[in-house]
């Protein structure tokens, strides 16, 4: 772990190696939210061609978007304090790429749950519990061992 003057704004910067927080400009979790949506929605045009390919099973896009898209919307995530709004924004999100990639329009009123199972994805505030339930054990486990 490092720290150093970010150049752009003069604020206090921890970087931990992957990730950086800047800890002199104000923590508000709706801007990391959006910052991880904007992430999220950059990967996802990058794989635009690949996830809305119908040559693709549904299943194969659903795992490319689960290891790709996903991963990158909660890179992190173990650390966020979770607050309905904050997931909220993020299942939002992910239902309007799940639609996208079914070829659904919302006026089509497919059910959600329907467009998910022909994904092969779960929801992804489950996704993100378990992200932190895993990191939680394993630590436990760590510190167990040392």
């Amino acid at each position: 772990m490092r720290s150093f003057i970010c150049r752009g704004c003069s604020n206090p910067v921890i970087s931990t190696g992957h990730t950086s927080v800047d800890i002199g400009a104000s923590t508000n979790l709706e801007v990391l939210d959006k910052d991880r949506i904007r992430i999220g929605w950059n990967k996802f045009r990058q794989l635009v061609p690949l996830l809305t390919n119908r040559d693709i099973s549904l299943i194969r896009t659903g795992s490319l978007y689960s290891s790709c898209v996903r991963s990158s919307m909660l890179h992190g995530s173990e650390t966020w304090p979770v607050r309905k709004e904050n997931g909220m924004a993020l299942q939002q999100a992910e239902m309007r790429m799940v639609r996208w990639m079914c070829n659904v329009k919302v006026k089509d009123r497919v059910p959600s749950k329907e467009l998910r199972e022909r994904l092969g994805i779960d929801y992804i505030y489950l996704t993100s519990r378990v992200v932190k339930s895993l990191v939680f054990y394993l630590m436990e486990l760590i510190a167990a061992i040392f």
